[in-house]
Formats: structure tokens, C-alpha cells, sequence
């Protein structure tokens, strides 16, 4: 900059953009109205090695601005909850078995309105992110990232199709044009 002439201006030096860890490793399908509640969509990231994550959209109410979480509780019923779940070994011994419409845990708001997060995917329940209930507003702040709700992974043998009946980025999106009541 030094060597360049008094009043001319330095032309800006641009730095590439870096997509995020799970742009580049990750497949990202959709599930739009889930349970047939109004946008309550979730995404679910696919890495390579079938492993599936559950996300909450953009567009989905809990994200929208004025909404404060007040609790995530993981207890699915007296008997069952995701916290629970002691996954070992190579077989992954322990792991709670999910089926597409199991409830991962529910998500209280501060206005009084509450929404169940669905796996989405049949496999077995690796995790449910702890750092969600600890921190709830971390899901609202970061919810591609460090606010994923739970890890799947899909038996072996189904993996290539639990993608049927989830949406790819481009049909969800044609969906997202299509719908106007939440999706702005």
C-alpha cells in the first residue's frame, strides 16, 4: 500500500468464503411440516458415513424473532428419555432405536406455545446434544452448528433409504416460495 500514489484508492483485497463444516461434508435434507404442523421444519444433515444430525430450519417458529426458550426438556414419556441413552461399542449397544416420527425432545417457549422435534429418520439414537438444555438459547443463535438437537444413524441396510419421503435444498426451497403463511 506503501507504493501506491497519494489519492488513488488500493483496490480491496476480497478473502475467499470458507463454507461451514457442514456445507462441505454434509448432504442437507429436509422435512417440511413435520406431523403436519405448519412450519415446523427440520433439517437433517447426512454425512458421508450415513450419520445423520436433526436441525431445526430457519424458517421454523422457535428461530423467528420475540420467541425465548424457556426449557428443552428430553423426557419423552415415565419411561423413556433421550438422556438415557448409553450408546457402547462397535454395534452400538444401548442406542435408543428411532423411528421417523419418534420425539427427540420438546422445546418450551417462553409465550406459552410448545413444539416436538421428531428424529426424521429411522436408526438408532446417537446423542442429544446436552449443550442445548444447558444453554437453550444456543439452538436460536446456532442452529446449523453447535445447536443440533440429536445424532442418528440409520441401520446399514436402510440408509440408502431414508432419504425417501425428505426433501433435497432445491425442493425445499420450491416449497419454502410456494408457502407464504410462515415462510418469509
Amino acid at each position: 500500500l506503501s507504493k501506491i500514489p497519494c489519492g488513488v484508492v488500493a483496490p480491496e483485497v476480497t478473502m475467499p468464503v470458507v463454507p461451514l463444516f457442514v456445507d462441505r461434508y454434509f448432504i442437507h435434507w429436509y422435512k417440511a411440516d413435520v406431523k403436519g404442523k405448519s412450519c415446523e421444519d427440520h433439517c437433517i444433515p447426512q454425512h458421508s458415513n450415513r450419520i445423520c444430525v436433526t436441525t431445526l430450519t430457519e424458517s421454523h417458529p422457535v428461530l423467528q424473532s420475540g420467541k425465548t426458550i424457556k426449557s428443552i426438556p428430553c423426557q419423552i414419556s415415565t419411561n423413556c428419555s433421550r438422556l438415557q441413552n448409553k450408546v457402547s461399542g462397535k454395534c452400538k449397544r444401548g442406542a435408543q432405536f428411532l423411528t421417523e416420527l419418534a420425539p427427540l425432545c420438546k422445546i418450551y417457549c417462553s409465550d406459552g406455545e410448545a413444539y416436538t422435534v421428531s428424529s426424521c429418520v429411522r436408526g438408532c439414537s446417537m446423542e442429544v446434544i446436552e449443550n442445548i438444555l444447558h444453554k437453550p438459547s444456543i439452538l436460536q443463535e446456532k442452529p446449523s452448528t453447535e445447536g443440533y438437537i440429536a445424532v442418528e444413524l440409520p441401520k446399514f441396510e436402510e440408509s440408502k433409504n431414508i432419504t425417501e419421503g425428505l426433501l433435497t435444498q432445491k425442493q425445499y426451497e420450491e416449497v419454502m416460495v410456494k408457502m407464504t403463511d410462515c415462510r418469509t
